[in-house]
């Protein structure tokens, strides 16, 4: 029932406070491209989990996908924060629902992830993401393979 003016100014003062972070969508013009959404993360899983009152076991969670998203891309900006590096961050969406969970540009190159709770279940970078970005460097990140992307060898 809240105006976007006042959600707006509530998610202002989070990110101030640096409770929560957001991420812009990436494009470049591909029709298909969603061009000015929004996606927002905690950098502290507890305060969010405070927030929606759930304290459940990781297991027994429905969103446990959402909340490895949220893990991956906030320990990501710690890590690339404490060694000054300070590129463009994204996510990519089409108008379609095909999506990359999380891109940086850097020096004119773009690394695309997809995060993936479960390592058995297979996901594949969408085939029109890499035909109109064929020169990415494109990863799947997991349980195995997720301490290199967060910076913990």
């Amino acid at each position: 029932g809240l105006n976007n003016e006042t959600v707006e100014k509530y998610i202002q003062l989070l990110e101030q406070a640096f409770v929560i972070f957001r991420l812009g969508s990436f494009s470049r013009n591909l029709r298909k491209e969603l061009k000015k959404s929004k996606k927002i993360y905690f950098y502290d899983l507890g305060i969010r989990n405070v927030l929606i009152s759930n304290f459940m076991e990781l297991e027994l969670r429905p969103n446990k996908g959402a909340l490895w998203e949220n893990f991956l891309i906030s320990e990501r900006m710690k890590y690339l924060a404490y060694n000054d590096n300070y590129g463009k961050r994204y996510f990519w969406r089409t108008h379609d629902q095909q999506e990359i969970d999380y891109i940086e540009e850097r020096d004119g190159m773009l690394y695309a992830w997809e995060f993936k709770w479960n390592a058995l279940i297979k996901k594949k970078i969408p085939k029109i993401f890499q035909r109109e970005y064929p020169n990415s460097k494109m990863e799947i990140i997991n349980q195995d393979n997720y301490l290199e992307f967060i910076g913990v060898y």
